[in-house]
This record gives structure tokens, C-alpha cells and sequence, in this order.
């Protein structure tokens, strides 16, 4: 088989008819026949399930996928990509943020290049200035901290080819950030500056706070060390800081004996700060063990309760 195009639905009812409508489109234009459409429904709320095996009926390429409760975005892709069987891979979301035309888009470009992934990137960002600036900190911040670079407001679209996802499948972490792990897998990439299309004020992003910040969290402990190094060098600075105030208030005392110390405030502010520096230590060290837990229990990244297709029509 030529194609794969893959998506995940998650709250994705109303998006979900017009996007296999685009997405098989421009597969026929690319491909003709030769592609399938793997939709992964990830435990959604809402009736994209149903939705899905309605537009089944009347299109044979479309292939479901029913995991058996939310196992997260990346969950979801990965299972996706370990179904797929294309020759090249075609990934993005169903939101129609990002437009199924782009692969011809994408397609012109691997042929003219010879690269092995075309993925998009965010030319300019449409959520608001906060979004924007905490978004542009994160992946600075990520970028100085660990060995891989990895590109700023990536897409999730991006065409890739058997050879990169089949290396890319060989990745087993359990507590997994595809951005990076991406990046990682090394091969010829290419980004393509692209514009997505904003949501509308009735469309809300699944990506809630507590979501972002737990991404936030699983990213920094999965590409870098930089964290505990850096805890490393603060306590390491605040002992010979301390003891280096200690030889100054010994030196004071004996040279001033009748100098009355009085340091209500600053006792107080170095107990708040050694507090503070000590449970921030607490806390990056249990992130990292928390990795490590999750890694050691060897949990699938997903568990699969039904998949409807021609080789298990229902």
C-alpha cells in the first residue's frame, strides 16, 4: 500500500465527517486507491465512534481503530503508526486546524528532497499573547536543556516513510513525548513554515491547563538530565554560600564582641529559601522516579477493544 493517513479522535464528532471527506480527497489525488485512513478513536466522550462507522459504510479505505478507554494523544498516534502498513505515512490531527491538502504539499516536497519526514511548523502562532509567550519559553527552555534539538510550535502533520516509522516504532518508553522522540529518531527532516486555520469560539482544545502541564513535566524528565544537574550546582552554591556566611559572622564576632546580632528576618528568609530549595529538590528528584517507576511496570501504551476494517468487518 502507498498511503497511510492517520488521525486520532478525541471530541472529534464535529469535525469528523468534513476531515475523511478533505483527507480521503487528497489521498485519491496523491495515491487513487492505494491509501487507508486509520481513525483512532481514544476512549472519546462524545460520539465520534459512531460517526466513524457511519462514514465506513460508504467509504471501504477507512479503518477504525477502538481503544478501550482515553489513553492520550501520543498514546493514540503511536498505536496508529504500529497499525499502519503505507509506504508512506501521513499523520495529523482531525480538527481541521491543519488541512488535509497539505499532503500534496508534503508529498512534493519529499520527492523533490529525498527527506525522509516533512513536518509542519506553527508560522505564527494563533492562541493569545500568554499562550504565545509561555509557549515560546517552554520550547526555549526545552531546547537549552536537553541534547536533542527539538524544532519550536511543531505540527502534528508531517508525511514520513516506512523506513522512519518502523525506527521510530523501535522507541519503547512508557511515559512518551513524541515531539522530542521525533526528533530524536534523527533521519532527514524538513520543516514547512505553515498557518493554522484558528478554532472558533465554540471549538475548545482537549489540551486543557493540567494536560499542558503534565506534557510540560513528562517532557523535561524525558529529554533532559539538565534539571538535577542544575539542583546539583544550586545546593552546592547555597552550602559554600552558607558556610562562607558563617566564617563572616565568626570573623564579626570576634573582631566586634560587643556587636549585638539581631537577624530575626534574615533567619527567616534563609529558612523560607533552604525550605523552598530543599522540596524544589524533593520535587525534581520524585519526577525523575516517577519516570523511572513508570518505565519499570512495562504497561502497554495502549490497549485496543475493537478495530473495524476489511480484514474485521462489523
Amino acid at each position: 500500500m502507498k498511503l497511510s493517513v492517520i488521525t486520532t479522535l478525541y471530541k472529534s464528532s464535529m469535525f469528523l465527517e468534513e476531515f475523511c471527506q478533505r483527507a480521503i480527497s487528497a489521498a485519491q489525488k496523491l495515491v487513487g486507491d492505494d491509501y487507508e485512513l486509520i481513525l483512532i478513536n481514544d476512549g472519546s466522550p462524545d460520539d465520534s465512534i459512531q460517526r466513524a462507522l457511519e462514514l465506513q459504510k460508504h467509504h471501504e479505505h477507512i479503518k477504525i481503530v477502538d481503544l478501550s478507554r482515553n489513553f492520550g494523544h501520543h498514546a493514540a498516534i503511536v498505536a496508529g503508526l504500529e497499525l499502519s502498513i503505507g509506504e508512506r505515512v501521513f499523520l495529523m490531527d482531525c480538527d481541521l486546524e491543519e488541512h488535509p491538502e497539505w499532503l500534496s504539499l508534503f508529498s512534493e516536497r519529499m520527492d523533490s528532497s529525498g527527506a525522509d519526514v516533512i513536518y509542519g511548523v506553527q508560522q505564527q502562532r494563533t492562541a493569545s499573547r500568554t499562550s504565545n509567550f509561555f509557549g515560546e519559553l517552554f520550547w526555549s527552555a526545552l531546547n537549552f536543556m536537553s541534547s536533542v534539538r527539538i524544532p519550536h510550535n511543531p505540527m502534528t502533520c508531517r508525511l514520513m516513510t516506512r523506513k522512519y516509522v518502523d525506527s521510530l516504532l523501535t522507541v519503547q518508553d512508557r511515559v512518551l513525548y513524541l515531539a522530542g522522540t521525533f526528533a530524536w529518531a534523527g533521519f532527514t527532516q524538513i520543516a514547512v513554515p505553515l498557518t493554522k486555520t484558528p478554532r472558533t469560539s465554540i471549538q475548545k482544545s482537549s489540551y486543557n491547563l493540567s494536560r499542558k502541564l503534565m506534557q510540560v513535566a513528562d517532557s523535561f524528565a524525558s529529554f533532559s538530565v539538565a534539571p538535577l544537574i542544575l539542583l546539583f550546582f544550586t545546593g552546592l552554591s547555597i552550602w559554600l554560600g552558607s558556610i562562607l556566611f558563617a566564617i563572616g559572622i565568626l570573623i564579626e564576632k570576634i573582631l566586634f564582641p560587643q556587636t549585638i546580632l539581631s537577624g530575626f528576618t534574615s533567619i527567616m528568609i534563609s529558612i523560607w529559601f533552604l525550605g523552598g530549595t530543599i522540596i524544589l529538590g524533593v520535587g525534581v528528584t520524585g519526577l525523575y522516579i516517577a519516570k523511572i517507576f513508570q518505565e519499570t511496570k512495562r504497561r502497554p501504551l495502549y490497549i485496543v477493544r475493537e478495530t473495524y476494517g476489511k480484514k474485521n468487518e462489523k
